[in-house]
Parts: C-alpha cells; structure tokens; sequence
C-alpha cells in the first residue's frame, strides 16, 4: 500500500510525491457556467446578424483569449462590433448566473468534504464574476480569501503566473499542488507552474473528444464526474 496521509494538511500520491494544497479552477470545475455564458455569448451574435448556435460558439471562441474571439465574432459579421459589446455582453451573462447558475454535480460535496485540506479557487474569470458566482452557490465561505483571478497577475492561462500566485498565497510550493482542470490552457499552465493536475470532464458544456485535448496538454489523470475525482484520491485523503 502507499503511504497514507502525512498529516491533516499533506497528502502522498505515489509517483507524485507529496500534494499539501487543492487548486480549482472555477468555471466548468466548480460552477456549470460554460454552457450559459456561450448560449448567451450565441444569442448575442445571432442578435447581431450571424445565426450562432451553443455548439459553435463552444467551437469557435471557447478557450480562446477574448481578443481573439471578438476578432473572429467581426470576422463573422462582415464590421467591428459595438464599442459596449463586451461590457454590455457581460452584464446579460452574470443576470443570467442569478437565474440559471448550477454547480458541476457533486463539486460541493468533495469541497466540503477534504475541507481539511489547504485550497483555493485560481481562475482566469475576474474577481467580481467569480465572487457572483460563489454567492449563487453559496460557496463564499467555503474559500474565504483564497479565490484568485487571472487580474491579479501579469499574464492569463496558459501561462503559470496565476498558479504561482496561489501557491504563493497558500504558502506551498508549486510541486506540492494539486489541480482540477477542465481546459487544455489551464491544464498546461498548471504544468509549467509545475503541479499535478487532474482534467475534469463533467460540466454541461464538455463535448465529444474533450477529454483527450486535456490528456494530450499534460493531466495525470482523466476525470469524468466529482466520484472519479475521489476515486483517483480516495486513498490518499484522510476524508
């Protein structure tokens, strides 16, 4: 048998080595928000004259940088778009958080149940969409302090910058996390941060062959609900 659990706040994983901290990303991890801010984002390009489904806005601008995808929402609409486009497309998508907003089935239940262990949110949405989100699913107290965005760094997933940031904060180092991912970026900036990362494929917005791009970008271990994520720790958490 591996060694079990050093103490309340370290835990050994064989071939790993030891993991003292949980590192979440949040949209698609913790909350099933992907799905909703791209019908939103699909309404708001078919209101602008290019019929956009939910598939094809997942297909064209998910997991791009934003610069990108507004380049290629123009691109699709023959002309720039509105100057508030992005402010007012924000707006429409926390109102529809308030309304629709779930958790990722059972993402609450293993929080709450390796409370014990150091953890924090590291995320590439920005502080104010994150802490709306939290207070939907009433998971404020659950992380306290320790949720971080993408804005308090220099440089967004895929680079590590925002994965150091949270190790720092915890007050672990880089190689003793351990992070759920859902994206290919987030996968690859957890690895060059130099942390294990689990790819979680059980939010409403994961498609066919999801779960390969998060193999082939750098996770140990493939994920397809919250029950296969404490499978893969079950014998190493003291839970």
């Amino acid at each position: 048998m591996p060694d079990r659990m050093l103490n309340a706040r370290t835990l050994i994983f064989p071939g790993i080595g030891i993991v003292g901290a949980l590192i979440f990303d949040f949209d698609g991890v913790i909350a099933d928000s992907e799905a909703i801010a791209n019908t939103v984002l699909a309404e708001t390009v078919t209101s602008l004259g290019h019929s956009t489904t939910l598939d094809q806005a997942l297909a064209r601008y998910s997991g791009r940088r934003w610069d990108e995808a507004v380049a290629e929402i123009e691109a699709a609409i023959g002309r720039p778009l509105p100057s508030d486009f992005s402010g007012q497309l924000k707006l429409a998508t926390l109102d529809r958080f308030r309304t629709d907003l779930k958790e990722v089935r059972g993402a609450t239940d293993f929080i709450r149940r390796f409370a014990h262990i150091p953890r924090c949110i590291a995320s590439s949405s920005s502080i104010d969409r994150l802490q709306l989100c939290l207070s939907v699913l009433a998971l404020e107290a659950e992380f306290g302090s320790h949720v971080y965005s993408a804005d308090m760094v220099a440089r967004g997933k895929p680079h590590p910058d925002i994965f150091l940031f949270a190790a720092d904060k915890l007050g672990v180092r880089a190689e003793e996390c351990l992070v759920i991912e859902d994206s290919a970026g987030g996968i690859r900036a957890a690895v060059a941060a130099g942390m294990t990362v689990v790819g979680l494929c059980a939010a409403s917005h994961i498609r066919e062959g999801h779960d390969l791009k998060l193999r082939d970008a750098g996770a140990v271990h493939l994920a397809h609900s919250w029950s296969d994520v404490e499978g893969f720790a079950r014998h190493f958490f003291n839970g």
